[in-house]
């Protein structure tokens, strides 16, 4: 069963074994598990619920932002440094990500248990990731779901001498459509909302969307209990005047990197280490445009079919940053955003977007090290305080020479960069201005599409927020599943690392609900 707002006209009271905040990789993934097991579980979305089946992923940019979004797209960084992209319906970020799934690095899960966490070696975790992937249907794809500046990227690769990989993909009986960004017209992409969702529902699960939580309840013991959520109106965001409280056994947080550690701040929850909202990471996107003697056609077919890992783990000589530290992938955006993000103004925008067809692009995804904050304002809204700085600045800077020279490589005749200024290169002797460019508080706007860190697990309570079973240190039976538990990124899209972490989340809240009885 799946409740809208729309449809909501009294206020309800439930009572369940387990209440989920969020319906993302995490929430969905707890939900299907645990209802599997028999127990009562009922999920909240604050965002809405949208279907393939009936029409309402219709292939507008501007309407798709609105619709699947957090903040319609519209929300950044305090500084304007960041466009933060995350997911504000049914399925999450998983409903317009771009379906590329890699599993956790096992070099990068060493690192985590080597921080203190356990029960998450890639050992562990490797027949979760087996399942998940043959749930989604993970594969790489054949060549046929090349688009041009996917074939380039790879022309581009050998031509410098680096190696070029397939990218792991979730889809199935795919159409092409180049729409993956805005939502799947098809159910093609195997994101949590044809996935994971259907399959909790179908053990037994229950979904109200549009209904956000404004405080996680506690009993005398400080235990979790239970929550208190109004339902909102979608078009407008506000209250519609009806409420909901529920009494649940286990409560799970998984709204999402970007909005757990609001949830929890809001609610006043014990945060005796400090550490809520703290070790904001992002993975900021840097890339660049480039001008070409024929169509490229950015918009059309998959997005990062291939790619390149070379550069994924920083090198470093007598401690001193060397290169490396971000994945780098060809890039895919479609004629409305392409415009929205190309630079200039006037005649000169009106120029480049004159050549759209022409205009090709690869990205990088930063590892990044040093965080942020997230914190709430005066109004409870959440402010999201990030700076790229030292070696971070130094794997964007980096990345944008890689870029260039990929660029080049591929027969650009120009590389535009997305700047304030509009910087543009002729030749990849110029790359060198990259050294310099000022790309801080808002001169070069970076994506940050993969929020982590803000109530990290950690074996210590002082120095972290959840323990290794994935339970607040400070609030038992508050469990959570999503990436804001992560010490650290994944170093490679986090959809697959966050379901099988969830898998975790989800066994530990099984034995604690048998063994309340």
């Amino acid at each position: 069963m799946i409740l809208e707002g729309n449809k909501v006209d009294r206020s309800y009271e439930e009572q369940v074994d387990v209440v989920i905040i969020g319906s993302g990789c995490g929430g969905a993934t707890v939900a299907k598990l645990l209802a599997a097991e028999g127990h009562s579980v009922l999920i909240l979305e604050k965002g809405g619920y949208f279907s393939a089946r009936r029409g309402d992923f219709d292939q507008r940019s501007d309407n798709m932002l609105a619709r699947i979004d957090g903040g319609r797209g519209m929300h950044t960084s305090v500084n304007n440094e960041l466009a933060l992209m995350y997911g504000n319906c049914v399925g999450g970020a998983s409903v317009h990500y771009w379906a590329d799934s890699w599993r956790m690095p096992k070099d990068r899960c060493d690192e985590i248990a080597a921080s203190g966490v356990t029960g998450h070696s890639y050992e562990e975790l490797t027949p979760y990731f087996e399942q998940i992937e043959k749930d989604h249907n993970v594969h790489l794809a054949a060549s046929e779901y090349y688009n041009t500046m996917n074939r380039l990227f790879n022309e581009g690769a050998e031509t410098l001498g680096w190696h070029a990989e397939p990218t792991p993909q979730a889809r199935r009986g795919c159409a092409k459509s180049g729409h993956c960004y805005q939502g799947c017209s098809y159910d093609a992409k195997q994101s949590q909302l044809v996935t994971s969702v259907p399959a909790a529902i179908e053990a037994g699960a229950r979904l109200m969307a549009d209904c956000q939580v404004e405080n996680i309840t506690r009993n005398a013991k400080g235990e979790a209990d239970g929550i208190d959520a109004v339902f909102i109106d979608r078009a407008s965001g506000r209250p519609n005047g009806h409420r909901l409280q529920v009494q649940a056994r286990i409560v799970v947080l998984a709204a999402g990197g970007y909005s757990s550690a609001a949830v929890w701040l809001r609610a006043k929850l014990p945060n005796g280490s400090g550490q809520v909202g703290k070790n904001f990471l992002c993975n900021p996107n840097t890339f660049l445009y480039a001008l070409y003697d024929r169509e490229i056609k950015l918009w059309e077919n998959i997005p990062a079919a291939t790619g390149t890992s070379q550069y994924r783990l920083a090198t470093y000589k007598n401690g001193e940053y060397v290169e490396g530290g971000y994945l780098l992938h060809p890039n895919q955006l479609q004629p409305e955003f392409l415009a929205l993000t190309l630079p200039g103004f006037g005649e000169d925008h009106r120029e480049l977007v004159s050549q759209l067809p022409n205009i090709g692009s690869v990205v990088s995804w930063i590892d990044d090290e040093l965080p942020g904050e997230i914190r709430l304002n005066n109004n409870g809204d959440a402010e999201y305080h990030y700076q790229l700085r030292g070696v971070d600045e130094l794997k964007a800077r980096d990345s944008l020479k890689k870029q260039a020279q990929l660029l080049f490589a591929t027969g650009a005749k120009e590389v535009i960069v997305p700047d304030t200024a509009g910087t543009r290169l002729r030749s990849v002797d110029e790359i060198g201005v990259f050294d310099d460019l000022p790309i801080s508080n808002g001169n070069y706007l970076f994506g940050a599409p993969h929020p982590a860190g803000t109530l990290r697990m950690g074996a210590d309570p002082a120095s972290s927020v959840v323990a290794s079973n994935h339970e607040a240190h400070e609030v038992p039976n508050l469990f959570v599943a999503d990436p804001s538990v992560f010490p650290m990124q994944p170093s490679v899209d986090p959809s697959i690392s966050i379901m099988a972490w969830s898998y975790v989340a989800a066994k530990e809240i099984n034995s604690r609900l048998v063994s309340l009885g």
